[in-house]
C-alpha cells in the first residue's frame, strides 16, 4: 500500500569521551580500548500512527515490521497518534464505509502499540533523533491530507523519495501513478525495488516502497528494515 517513510532530524548527538588517567598512568592503546568499550546511546525514534487497518488507518503489517526492526536496530520507540476522530470507518471485509461507526485514530493506534501511546500534540522534534511515519490511507484521511509517500514530497521541496517503479506493470505496482503526483509538487522520484530504501542524504529522509507493490510480505519487510537500517545510520547512533 502507502510507502513507509523516516523524516530524520539534522539534531544529531555529539560527544566526546576521554579516560581520565590514574595515578599510574595508561597506555594510549588502553585509552583507547576503554573509550571504544563505551556504551552508544541509543537512537530515539518517533512511530507516528494514523489508526489501525489499512482502508482507513496504519497499514499494520508496515507498522510492526518498523516496530521489530528498530527493536533489533536497539533503537528507542515513542509511538504517537492524534487524539483526533477518524476521517470515517472502514469495513474491512467489504472495503466500504460503516455509516453506523466512529472511532478515535489515537485509541484505535494504540491497538498496535498495546496501549503504550502518546498524543501526537506532544511530539516535540528536539526529543527524538527520527519520525518514521508507516503507510495506509489514514495517513491521507487522518493526518495530512495525503498518503504517505506524499508527505515528504509536500513538507520538502525538491526531496527524493520512492514509491517503486512508475509503471504499473500488468498490476504488480498499482500505485506507480503516485509518483507522477510526486514529481508534480517539485520532488524527485527515484524508481527502486520493494525490498530496497532510497536514501535522500542532503534532506536525511528514507523511503521504501512497501505495500505500494504487489508482492510476498517477507519481501516488503526486508524493504522496512533496509529503510530503518539507513533511517539509524542517519542518526548517527
Amino acid at each position: 500500500m502507502a510507502a513507509v517513510r523516516a523524516l530524520v532530524g539534522s539534531r544529531l548527538a555529539a560527544a566526546s569521551a576521554f579516560a581520565s588517567l590514574s595515578p599510574g598512568g595508561r597506555t594510549p592503546s588502553q585509552r583507547a580500548a576503554i573509550h571504544l568499550s563505551a556504551p552508544h546511546p541509543a537512537a530515539k525514534v518517533a512511530l507516528v500512527l494514523s489508526g489501525c487497518g489499512v482502508y482507513d488507518g496504519t497499514e499494520i503489517h508496515e507498522a510492526s515490521a518498523i516496530l521489530v526492526h528498530l527493536s533489533r536496530g536497539g533503537a528507542e520507540v515513542q509511538i504517537f497518534a492524534p487524539d483526533i476522530p477518524q476521517m470515517h470507518v472502514i469495513d474491512h471485509t467489504k472495503g466500504q464505509p460503516s455509516e453506523s461507526e466512529s472511532r478515535n485514530v489515537l485509541t484505535e493506534s494504540a491497538r498496535i502499540a498495546r496501549g503504550k501511546i502518546t498524543d501526537l500534540a506532544k511530539l516535540s522534534a528536539a526529543n527524538h533523533d527520527a519520525a518514521i511515519f508507516p503507510g495506509g490511507f489514514g495517513a491521507a484521511k487522518n493526518l495530512l491530507c495525503c498518503i504517505a509517500p506524499v508527505l515528504a514530497a509536500k513538507v520538502l521541496r525538491g526531496v527524493e523519495v520512492t514509491v517503486g517503479h512508475e509503471q504499473e506493470e500488468g498490476g504488480k505496482w498499482p500505485y506507480a501513478g503516485t509518483a507522477e503526483a510526486i514529481k508534480a509538487l517539485g520532488a524527485k522520484h527515484f524508481v527502486k525495488e520493494v525490498a530496497e530504501a532510497h536514501v535522500d542524504q542532503k534532506n536525511k529522509v528514507v523511503t521504501t516502497p512497501a505495500f505500494m507493490c504487489e508482492a510476498a510480505l517477507h519481501h516488503i519487510h526486508d524493504g522496512i528494515g533496509a529503510m530503518v537500517r539507513k533511517v539509524l545510520e542517519l542518526t548517527g547512533k
